[in-house]
């Protein structure tokens, strides 16, 4: 049902023509913090047409025919390449779109594997939120930067000049990141959806992930998280905006600790990863105090 409904969007955009068309030329991003990045880099030479909006969810969300009639007029499309929407939507992005050019960011960084991730009827092979390690995001912007050059030649000195004022942004945030991994004392944190694992993993922390496999808690996965929230002393239990947060509050409520909502989604993703980095060096230091 889904793929007939999707083909028949399909049809009723291709008789609309292209009576919305601007002249500006379009790339289209899987996920919001991508986003910024081809926005950050491209500057007003394209405009950016993002698929999964910010607060959706990444792994089961289904796109809005605006988007589509978007997608089938551009040039290129910025690929997570672990997501289930992607698996779940990526063939027939291209049976609309044949002559869009691939940038699949999941190459630019080294993967975690995941092949416990269940998203729906899809199984996530690797980790996909590697964009909100800010390690991994100098690596995506790297290969941004070098997709739009090679889109748009003529305007590569444009790319380059701001890229590196990207970086320098991004490299303030990888500098309070680094801040964490010299923390002394436990560097232990719980969340509810794993999708900080990549941080962690660059940075020399702990998660500790509330969600099983996609799945909410059981009874006794609900007390062992509850064991490992006192025997860690965690202070704070973060649950991205998108999910419910009942269950980290039934963990909290047991401990005392409290629950923090963050926005690794966000359409800014200076401003939303900062705001991870410095809730997380915050627990660390209730922690120990």
């Amino acid at each position: 049902m889904k793929k007939a409904a999707f083909l028949f969007f399909v049809l009723v955009l291709s008789a609309c023509g292209n009576h919305e068309r601007t002249g500006q030329r379009i790339i289209s991003v899987s996920i919001a913090p991508f986003g910024y990045f081809a926005g950050q880099i491209a500057g007003d030479n394209f405009s950016v047409n993002v698929m999964v909006p910010a607060g959706a969810n990444p792994h089961i969300y289904e796109p809005y025919p605006d988007q589509i009639d978007r997608l089938r007029r551009s040039e290129a499309y910025i690929s997570n390449g672990y997501l289930g929407f992607e698996m779940a939507w990526m063939d027939r992005f291209l049976e609309i779109n044949r002559s869009m050019k691939i940038l699949n960011l999941g190459e630019s960084i080294e993967p975690i594997e995941n092949h416990d991730h269940h998203e729906g009827e899809h199984v996530e092979g690797a980790d996909p939120h590697y964009w909100v390690s800010p390690l991994c995001a100098m690596k995506m912007a790297s290969s941004v930067r070098d997709f739009l050059a090679e889109l748009d030649p003529a305007n590569r000195g444009e790319y380059e000049a701001n890229y590196r004022a990207l970086i320098r942004k991004t490299e303030q945030v990888d500098s309070m990141a680094r801040e964490l991994s010299l923390f002394e004392g436990s560097r232990t944190f719980m969340i509810y959806h794993p999708n900080l694992a990549y941080l962690a993993r660059d940075y020399g922390l702990t998660e500790i992930a509330v969600e099983n496999e996609g799945k909410e808690p059981s009874p006794s996965q609900l007390i062992s998280l509850i064991d490992a929230a006192k025997r860690e002393n965690i202070k704070m239990i973060l649950v991205q905006r998108e999910y419910d947060p009942r269950n980290a509050r039934a963990v909290a409520d047991e401990t005392g600790a409290r629950v923090e909502i963050i926005d690794p989604l966000s359409a800014d993703w200076f401003a939303s990863t900062t705001a991870v980095i410095q809730l997380l060096k915050a627990g660390f230091e209730e922690a120990k105090n």
